[in-house]
Formats: structure tokens, sequence, C-alpha cells
């Protein structure tokens, strides 16, 4: 795994201990990742509408009346009531995706049915579609239990990560270790070169003809 970051010797462990305990966090705590993601998209809105509410107020002071104050006003609003209802807002997200499954696969299978008058097909072209079809009513019914899944995949997924991460940067501190240290037997020193002696040459001149 590519990890960045190693300007820093602690850079790399921290970053690699947090992901663990985020990791940690959300198995032990069954966090529910829809709400997460909710959270996350928020969090995102907000910080937009927060850059434009200051871009307007100095718009405004200039004397024009900009849109961005508008639109920074109704991003803070919105995420406002994501961060407030954002276990509604998971729960609707998730009755949305089974319902979509659900209809997805009821499709599917109605396609198979039809072509079955026509061409003889096996068993195994039901699976998929009947597989989608249940995952798709499980979500409907039971959307937390779909959320808290996908957190655990989610905090496994960050364990192994910040694990990764973390070996790697111990390796990659034994190798710079490695090139810093030189034995010194691998750099002899060098025996200045002596300067030849030189010798005189006598030259004779021919005459030309």
């Amino acid at each position: 795994m590519i990890t960045f970051g190693y300007n820093s010797r602690f850079s790399s462990p921290i970053r690699a201990l947090v992901f663990v305990a985020l990791g940690v966090i959300m198995i032990v705590a069954k966090a529910d990742a829809m709400e997460l993601v909710v959270k996350l998209v928020a969090a995102f809105i907000l910080a937009a509408g927060i850059v434009s509410l200051f871009v307007g107020i100095k718009q405004k002071k200039e004397g024009t009346m900009p849109l961005s104050f508008f639109n920074a006003m109704t991003d803070i609003v919105v995420a406002v009531f994501l961060f407030v209802f954002s276990g509604f807002v998971a729960r609707f997200v998730s009755y949305l995706l089974g319902f979509a499954l659900f209809g997805f696969g009821m499709f599917q299978l109605s396609v198979l049915l039809s072509m079955r008058r026509n061409i003889q097909l096996r068993i195994a072209a039901y699976l998929l579609p009947s597989l989608v079809t249940m995952a798709g009513l499980l979500i409907f019914f039971y959307p937390k239990i779909f959320g808290q899944s996908l957190g655990l995949i989610a905090g496994i997924a960050l364990i192994g990560y910040g694990v990764s991460d973390l070996i790697s940067a111990f390796r990659m501190k034994s190798v710079k270790r490695a090139e810093q240290v030189t034995p010194a037997s691998e750099n002899p020193s060098e025996t200045p070169v002596e300067p030849m002696d030189a010798k005189e040459v006598d030259y004779e001149k021919v005459d030309e003809q």
C-alpha cells in the first residue's frame, strides 16, 4: 500500500493509529454507515455555505446584493437539517435503495420468466435476480441492520488500512536507518596519487630541404 507523509517521523504512525481507533469505534459502537455518510455530506455542504457566506458579506459591503449570500443561507439551513435529522434521512435513503433493488430484481425475474417460453433457462439464471430481490426486501424492512452492516465493513476496512499503513511506516523507517548508517569498511580511505617525476626530453632540429 502506498502511504504518504514520511517527512515527519511521527506523522504516519499517528495517522495509522487514528484509522485503527476509528475502525474499532465503528465496530464497537455499531455505527450506522448511512447516517455517517449523511453527516459527512452535511459537513461539506456546511463548509461550502460558510465560505459563500463570507464571500456574500464581503460583496454586500461593496454595495451589491450577491446571489451567493442567498445560496450560503440555503446551504447552511440544509446542512443543519441533515445534521439534526441524519437518522431519518439515512433511513429514507435506505428505503429508496431497498425499493430500487426490489424493483430491479422483480423486473429481471419477469423478463426471465417471459423468455422461458421460447428459451430453456437454467436455474442458475434466476439466482442473481432472486438475491437482488431479497436484498432489496431486507434493506427496505430492516434499514438499520443494513447501515450497521456497512458500518462494520467500513470499520474493518479502516483497521486494515491503519495496520497496513503502520507496517509500511516501520518498514520505511528501517530502510532510512539502513541508508543513513554506512559501515566504515565500505568507505576505504583514498590514497593520494603521487605525481610522476618529470623527465626532460632533448629535441633535435631537422633542417628542411
